[in-house]
């Protein structure tokens, strides 16, 4: 028998979509907003939007292997978001919206590639992968009011012009997935 848990982190946009989103699969424990991958230490949301801190805006995932897989949580991020684009997402630019991938283990990585590398042969994108693929060195949890901030927020324009769209392509592609 797998361990319970594992950790997946990525960063593809603002993590108010990610987070939407990974929070809706089966096998997900539970999602952290928070920023990963730059070097300020402790940084705080208006450091990371100045693109100062080098850390993206990223969620940390609590997942049961034996419920979802890494490989499909990865089929996921890359269905949720265009990772051809260089540090931004919709109207949403600068570097702390980048597509990455931070890796928690040797596994992660190698599925990590494996992944980027069938896509890119499949030519399911028609411009190259840009996702940054690197380990986790620390993960910070962003301030109180970006947890679940889909949640408590729905009917709010950025909600239901920008989340929304990626909520109905996880029910389309992945219903199967869902929590009930």
């Amino acid at each position: 028998m797998k361990k319970n848990h594992e950790i997946a982190v990525f960063g593809g946009g603002c993590f108010w979509c990610t987070e939407a989103v990974f929070s809706r699969l089966k096998g997900v424990n539970s999602v952290t907003s928070g920023y990963a991958g730059g070097t300020t230490e402790n940084p705080t949301y208006s450091q990371v939007v100045m693109g100062k801190s080098g850390h993206a805006e990223v969620v940390r995932i609590v997942f049961d292997p034996n419920i979802i897989s890494y490989s499909t949580l990865l089929d996921v991020f890359f269905t949720i978001h265009n990772p051809t684009l260089v540090n931004r997402q919709g109207a949403d630019i600068g570097s702390e919206y980048r597509s990455v991938i931070l890796y928690t283990s040797p596994v992660q990585k190698k599925s990590a590639l494996e992944k980027i590398s069938v896509l890119q042969a499949r030519k399911v994108f028609d411009n190259p992968i840009v996702t940054e693929l690197k380990p986790l060195d620390i993960f910070y949890e962003a301030e109180s009011y970006h947890q679940s901030y889909y949640a408590k927020n729905p009917g709010l324009p950025y909600c239901q012009v920008v989340i929304n769209p990626k909520l109905e392509t996880m029910k389309r592609s992945y219903a199967d997935l869902l929590k009930k």
